[in-house]
Order: C-alpha cells, then structure tokens, then sequence
C-alpha cells in the first residue's frame, strides 16, 4: 500500500470509529430502555406530549419518510450516477448504484424484527398497537435521501453545490421526522433510534464508496 495511503488511513481510523461505534453504542442504548421500558421512556412519553399537536402541516411532512416519496427519490438518483459512471467509463461502474440499493432493501429486513423485538405501543394520536419502535418512515427518510446525497456528491463540481445538496438532505430527514412526532404516528425516542441505526448504514456505504473508483477529477 502506498504511504500516502497509510497516512490516509490512520487519519480516518478516529473519525471512523467514532462515525459508528457512537450512534451504535447509543442505539444499543435506547433500544435497551424501550425493552425494558426503563426511565428514559418515561422521559420520552412526556416529552412526547409536549411535542404532539396533529394538523395539516405535520402529515405533509410525516408523508416525506413514506416509501413511494422517498424510494423514487433514490431511484432517480440511481439512474442519474449508474450513467454518469458508465459513461466515465468507470470499473465496475453498477457497483456504488448496487450498494445504494441493497442498503435501502436492508432497511425493513433490520427494522421490522426490531419493531417485533420491542413491541412498542404507539402514542395516544394512533389507533392502539405495538411496533413503533424503531421507525420505519424515518429510517426509510434517512437511507433513501442519504445514500442518494451520498452518491451524487462526487459529482457536483463546486463547494456551493454540494453543501446545497447536504442541506436539501438533512431539511429532507429533519422534516420527515418533525413530521412523525408533531403528527404523533411515533414517539420522539423511535426517531432518534432510527437516526442512530441509519448513521451506522449510511458511515459503512460512505466507506465502502470510499473505496471504490472516485469519478476522474472528482473528490472522494
């Protein structure tokens, strides 16, 4: 390996490990108290019902984490970088569009066993149930307009463009998840625990993309 590379690595080996072994550690965390309905529930439930005021605004919102508004979204960028690559004439140029995709499907294979683990009620706004915890629109929110902010980044020519595309992203997520706890369709901790859970998803596909061929003149 050449030192440039191993000057590289050890300078990401600390960032790395903190961008997830943290949100992992906190994860394990909350769902630990939503089992064991510890106090940070109890915590939770009542900041919940500060929070709740159902309207309009909040469902339109809450609507931004739903699969047919936010795969699409993803979709499109898959398409637009799968070209881009192929007419870079990239190796194995399918291979970041496949990642981006095979995350988004390991979204509802990792949250609904965590959602029969848990077997969290819902809040007073939704009909009575189990199975809130984590949640599933956020997570959805989270993969879909982050894989796809991650994928189109490299390609973006100017600084100003990509902290637009960064801000679009983060107003994306920060919006689905107002949404859900104004709305009342998830307790604020379901929400924090899906973030923690897709910064683990999203830190390992920005390594893998790390890791595979940067399109020419583009930064990694």
């Amino acid at each position: 390996m050449p030192i440039s590379a191993n000057r590289e690595h050890a300078t990401l080996r600390g960032p790395v490990v903190l961008l997830l072994a943290l949100p992992a550690l906190l994860f394990a965390v909350i769902t630990w108290q939503v089992a064991a309905d510890g106090p940070l529930v109890r915590l939770d439930e009542r900041l919940s019902r500060v929070l709740v005021n159902p309207d309009r605004c909040s469902e339109l919102l809450a609507d931004l984490g739903n699969i047919p508004v936010a795969v699409p979204v993803l979709a499109v960028a898959l398409g637009y970088v799968a070209v881009r690559h192929r007419r870079a004439g990239a190796d194995r140029w399918w291979l970041p569009v496949a990642a981006a995709a095979l995350l988004m499907a390991l979204v509802p294979a990792l949250v609904v066993p965590l959602k029969e683990l848990t077997a969290r009620s819902g809040t007073p706004a939704v009909p009575p149930g189990t199975g809130y915890y984590p949640s599933g629109h956020t997570a959805t929110a989270v993969v879909a307009y982050g894989s796809a902010t991650l994928l189109l980044l490299p390609w973006l020519r100017t600084a100003l463009a990509r902290r637009v595309l960064i801000t679009l992203c983060a107003a994306l997520v920060l919006g689905a998840s107002y949404g859900l706890v104004r709305r009342g369709y998830h307790w604020p901790l379901d929400v924090v625990g899906s973030w923690c859970l897709c910064a683990v998803l999203l830190g390992s596909l920005w390594l893998f993309l790390r890791r595979t061929t940067a399109p020419e003149g583009r930064p990694r």
